[in-house]
């Protein structure tokens, strides 16, 4: 595919290793003892390090080698960096009233010169991969650090649907609203909403009225997967039916929830016979 032309130095896995520690350091140095806001922090930490462990799964199932996997796992440890920051600063994960998480992402690493050592393609890489995590859509080009971003983005969603899929089961015990994006937890569906899932659109952010919106909105990612093996999991782990179960009767989610369960199916039975035996 391509993905190895441009670089010339890879990152080693002792390279890899000091990142970890440069991580785990500057998460410490966010410790509150404000019972919240710490765990908050830690809801972020523990995020990233499964991510890493989703982009290395998904890497392997596509056939990266080691080189690959190592660079795609410093990809994962850095995306979120900009939520510490933003979390201490604007006590909330909501772009919209702070600012974009990726971008402030980007400011810590230059600040601090975390990648200045490192091959100009895999900086290049790493960068663009965290500048583009959280947009809507990818742009339509060739480049190399498309490969990496859109494993990254697997990744992601797999760990948030996990993470979402376990709060609502509990979330009457103890609510967090950094999970919920200090939306209301109203009946309410708003119309957009629905429209956007309607056309296999992803749901804009500015369409967000209340926590069910949110909840479809996650569960209106399945429009934007990369990967076989990503489907696969999603199917296996019942993402879309356990947010379905948290949502109310209404027989619009019922339809779009149907198009959403074809739509994987499709997308497996496609994938499965394009990659043969894979």
């Amino acid at each position: 595919m391509g993905r190895k032309s441009q670089i010339v130095r890879w990152i080693s896995r002792e390279e890899l290793k000091e990142l970890k520690e440069w991580f785990a350091a500057y998460v410490r140095s966010f410790c509150s003892m404000e019972r919240l806001q710490q765990r908050n922090f830690l809801l972020k930490e523990e995020h990233t390090l499964r991510v890493c462990e989703e982009i290395r799964a998904i890497g392997r199932e596509v056939g990266c080698d080691e080189e690959e996997l190592v660079l795609a796992e410093a990809v994962a440890l850095l995306h979120d960096i900009g939520r510490f920051e933003q979390y201490a600063r604007y006590r909330t994960f909501v772009d919209l009233r702070s600012e974009n998480h990726a971008v402030l992402g980007l400011k810590v690493l230059a600040d601090k010169a975390l990648l200045d050592g490192f091959d100009p393609q895999v900086q290049q890489i790493i960068n663009e991969a965290i500048r583009h995590h959280n947009r809507a859509s990818l742009p339509m080009e060739e480049a190399e650090w498309l490969f990496y971003v859109r494993l990254l983005r697997d990744a992601d969603k797999l760990d948030i649907w996990q993470v979402v899929t376990e709060y609502y089961q509990h979330a009457q015990q103890e609510r967090n609203e950094a999970i919920e994006l200090d939306l209301p937890d109203i009946p309410e569906i708003s119309e957009p909403v629905l429209q956007d899932l309607a056309q296999k659109k992803i749901v804009q952010v500015r369409h967000l009225k209340s926590l069910n919106d949110f909840k479809l909105l996650q569960m209106g990612w399945i429009f934007d997967i990369n990967y076989l093996p990503t489907y696969r999991a999603i199917r296996e782990r019942r993402y879309l039916e356990k947010i379905r179960r948290v949502l109310p009767p209404d027989v619009r989610i019922d339809e779009i929830h149907a198009v959403m369960q074809h739509h994987l199916e499709m997308r497996i039975a496609c994938s499965s016979g394009r990659a043969g035996s894979t």
